[in-house]
């Protein structure tokens, strides 16, 4: 399920008491450990997409322009410059949206490198053959579709490439969005933030961070007895590695072992 999206600023919603009858109930259920599955999904901090397969999910497209904008689009489609309000010094690698009109959804057309992007109205980023945008349409065609090329000199930064071979650019004072570049210059440049959670290389290291992280109470109460030093080294090792479970079966035949020995 797709959560909604969340702003800098934004007051979290007070969660309403228990009644006391259920208090202790409650109490133990906080205190789990989460899933690893849902604490990675519930990651909705940004983060810089570094090639075009993390590209995937709640997108925002930072356009080098001074100062900085973005590509956002209205409920009536028109595609527009937005300045960007959260952002640290100015650097584009730590803007994060403050409007919902400045997210998109990106998602990879099968079996080729194209992506579309679907604004918060659902429909999706268009350039026409005078390179002129708008959102306007529910289904995608090639005029839907991009191609994000990473930049040669600036790690982490994209040209993205419309279906007639042009680039989105922006002038220098950020007024006005172009898709008629013929080149990659400094005004096609972009920096795409994302989602942490939907980035294919940090989702896979916060799980294994997240399996890492079991506690020595953890790993006795589930061999039921207490463990020494190389046996709970040797239990965090099969967590990581995917072997947990044959692990906890040869650390509990051990210990029927050494009981009768």
């Amino acid at each position: 399920m797709v959560k909604p999206l969340a702003f800098k600023g934004d007051k979290k919603a007070k969660k309403r008491k228990a009644p006391s009858s259920q208090a202790d109930e409650q109490l133990l259920t906080e205190n789990k450990p989460k899933d690893v599955a849902s604490a990675v999904q519930e990651d909705d901090s940004w983060v810089t997409a570094d090639s075009p397969s993390d590209i995937n999910g709640p997108i925002v497209i930072v356009l080098h322009s001074t100062p900085l904008t973005c590509i956002a689009c209205d409920a009536g489609g028109k595609v527009f410059a937005s300045e960007l309000e959260n952002i640290i010094e100015g650097d584009p690698a730590t803007a994060e949206p403050h409007d919902v009109r400045q997210v998109w959804i990106a998602s990879r057309i099968a079996g080729t490198d194209n992506i579309g992007f679907k604004g918060h109205h659902q429909r999706y980023l268009s350039c026409d053959s005078i390179g002129k945008f708008s959102a306007r349409t529910e289904a995608m065609s090639p005029e839907e579709s991009f191609v994000c090329i990473p930049s040669p000199d600036t790690p982490g930064t994209f040209s993205i490439q419309t279906a007639r071979e042009r680039f989105i650019s922006v002038t220098e004072d950020g007024t006005e969005i172009h898709g008629d570049a013929d080149c990659i210059s400094f005004n096609t440049t972009v920096h795409v933030r994302m989602q942490a959670r939907f980035k294919p290389k940090l989702k896979a290291s916060k799980e294994l961070k997240a399996k890492e992280k079991v506690s020595r109470k953890e790993l006795e109460e589930t061999v039921g007895r207490r463990l020494d030093d190389d046996e709970v080294r040797e239990l965090k090792k099969a967590r990581v590695q995917g072997d947990y479970h044959e692990a906890v079966l040869d650390v509990r035949v051990k210990g029927k072992h050494d009981k009768y020995s």
